[in-house]
């Protein structure tokens, strides 16, 4: 990290610490001496900390795809097993943190109660961006799911089950909770699709009995 500009390396320092002690217990001396960098250089970009807090969440939500969506996707072409792939890198830097990690957007959610609005309509951009992605994953996987089912919900139910998930293995120290609420969504998932199949036979079947 030590060739990015300073103003990167603060942006980035704060984004690993506020996932992983959260916003308000992070001092400004962790982000410096994460950074490797002096006051000066930060009150220069960032004359208070709600302004880097801004720029983390925007460096995050223009970031997803690039850090965190292509990584997870490289290789993975079918669309349902995308949303696991991406489910799966949490998990990564989870077991990769021994479960300190946390997500920093969903962690600062939680965190700040009464965001001021610039906060909590990054907040609200940054979900969003996630679930359109999910969502996309889902609406491209066609007749594999039921024509009736709500993408843009399931898409959000991910989220839901993803953060809660990340929450109590935080929590706990053990990735238990994590890959028990993940293998419930994969249940979900399959019946489903099976849901979906047996539709597509039945119809069959009335186009040619």
């Amino acid at each position: 990290m030590d060739e990015l500009p300073t103003r990167d390396r603060l942006i980035f320092a704060a984004l690993r610490l506020f996932g992983e002690k959260g916003y308000l217990s992070t001092s400004v001396q962790d982000i410096l001496r994460e950074a490797g960098a002096n006051s000066g250089s930060l009150y220069h970009a960032f004359p208070t900390k709600q302004d880097l807090l801004v720029a983390v969440l925007e460096t995050y939500r223009q970031g997803i795809e690039p850090m965190l969506l292509a990584p997870a996707w490289a290789g993975v072409e079918d669309h349902i097993e995308r949303v696991f792939a991406l489910l799966g890198a949490y998990r990564g830097m989870l077991a990769a943190t021994d479960c300190l990690y946390g997500c920093p957007i969903g962690s600062i959610a939680l965190e700040l109660h009464e965001p001021d609005p610039p906060v909590r309509e990054l907040l609200s951009k940054n979900f969003d961006g996630w679930v359109d992605h999910v969502e996309r994953c889902l609406v491209a996987a066609g007749d594999r799911l039921p024509a009736d089912l709500d993408r843009r919900g399931l898409a959000v139910f991910t989220l839901t089950t993803m953060e809660g998930g990340v929450m109590q293995s935080r929590t706990h120290r053990t990735l238990d909770a994590f890959d028990a609420s993940i293998s419930h969504l994969r249940d979900y998932v399959r019946r489903l699709e099976q849901a979906a199949s047996a539709g597509r036979s039945d119809a069959a079947q009335g186009t040619t009995g």
